[in-house]
């Protein structure tokens, strides 16, 4: 019995442990897209009045630096100065919001060596994407007919528009930053790598540490909390899907990053401890909270302007949610989608690659460079 318990409880510590490190290889996979890609991305947003480039930035921009929040937030700041118009900014918006969902995909390609494994994991990065794919296929051509959106956004700012700013600093990010700061300088000082190169390790490094500490979290999980861990999430979360979303938005603000809350769904699902229709709920959840960091930031600068297009993020993901998740018919789509997606990874592997590299870099920037010489 004694035996047992020190056995489980080191297996609990050694999960702590290479969760603590997937956490710092995401950190340190978005220090090295940062590194070099974000002035890339901040030329790119400046440089658009074309609303099917705008959201085609949108996607390409958050794909490179790899957080919703950073493109969010760095708009809401070009609003708020005037540098960009609230009708140039909601298609970068909407953008954003599938480029953020990059991130888990490649997660879930840490997973590739485990046919079975990679299929789930597939399945519940993807969701994601064919959700937040849906959403702008819907309420983008909405918006441009009607401009519902910042019509409703502008509305509800009025009254905000003198709300004092709030800035909450995310606790697991605050726990992994020492570490991401450790690695990142080893790199750009101590060693003395040419800037761009040494990004470019950081990425290798990063992979590294995530193939590592999923497998190990993925074969851990399996033999600690697979059984009890089913029948707690799938029975009481998987049979309400409004808790799922509930707790998808409370961690997901708590976090401040969408992107760790559904990235952290990953490598459950891959050990076949989450199903995803357990998942897509809390994916949901995940989705609206994300939009508090920067509806808090343009409380701060007082402007109407960057109040309400923080406003128009929140209102697409909630209206998205609501028009697709209540009517079984629109929620099973993205679902078997996803399925799709993995079953099609399980045969070729390959293909999983192909589809990020197509629908978050390759086809936003030919999209962009077409409409540029057409225009």
């Amino acid at each position: 019995m004694r035996k047992d318990f020190f056995n489980t409880l080191f297996k609990v510590i050694l999960v702590i442990t290479f969760l603590y490190l997937f956490l710092v290889s995401i950190g340190l996979m978005g220090v090295a897209f940062k590194g070099f890609g974000s002035h890339f991305a901040e030329n790119l947003i400046k440089t658009t009045s074309n609303p099917f480039v705008g959201l085609f930035i949108g996607i390409l921009a958050t794909s490179i630096v790899q957080s919703s929040s950073t493109i969010t937030s760095l708009i809401v700041g070009m609003v708020g100065s005037g540098v960009m118009t609230m009708g140039n900014a909601i298609p970068i918006v909407m953008g954003a919001n599938i480029g953020t969902t990059v991130t888990n995909m490649l997660v879930s390609l840490g997973h590739v060596t485990r046919r079975e494994e990679f299929r789930r994991a597939i399945t519940c990065a993807s969701v994601h994407d064919f959700f937040n794919l849906i959403c702008v296929a819907v309420l983008f051509p909405l918006e441009l007919l009607t401009g519902f959106l910042q019509k409703t956004a502008v509305a509800m700012s009025r009254f905000f528009a003198n709300a004092g700013g709030v800035k909450f600093t995310s606790p697991l990010k605050l726990a992994t930053k020492p570490a991401v700061h450790f690695i990142e300088n080893i790199f750009t000082q101590v060693l003395g790598v040419p800037s761009k190169a040494s990004y470019i390790l950081i990425l290798f490094v990063s992979a590294a540490i995530l193939f590592l500490s999923l497998y190990f979290i993925v074969k851990l999980m399996k033999s600690l909390i697979v059984k009890k861990a089913e029948i707690v999430l799938n029975n009481v979360v998987g049979k309400n899907g409004v808790l799922g979303i509930i707790a998808g938005l409370l961690f997901t603000i708590f976090v401040q990053s969408s992107s760790i809350t559904t990235s952290l769904l990953v490598p459950l699902a891959a050990a076949g401890i989450l199903t995803v229709e357990t998942i897509f709920p809390i994916t949901l959840g995940a989705n609206i909270g994300t939009t508090t960091t920067a509806i808090l930031a343009s409380f701060a600068t007082g402007n109407i302007s960057a109040v309400a297009i923080a406003f128009v993020h929140f209102l697409f993901n909630a209206i998205g949610v609501l028009l697709i998740y209540p009517i079984k018919i629109f929620r099973i789509i993205p679902i078997r989608l996803a399925r799709a997606l993995g079953n099609l990874a399980f045969k070729k592997r390959r293909y999983a690659l192909i589809f990020v590299l197509t629908v978050f870099f390759a086809l936003p920037l030919f999209l962009i460079i077409i409409t540029r010489l057409f225009r």
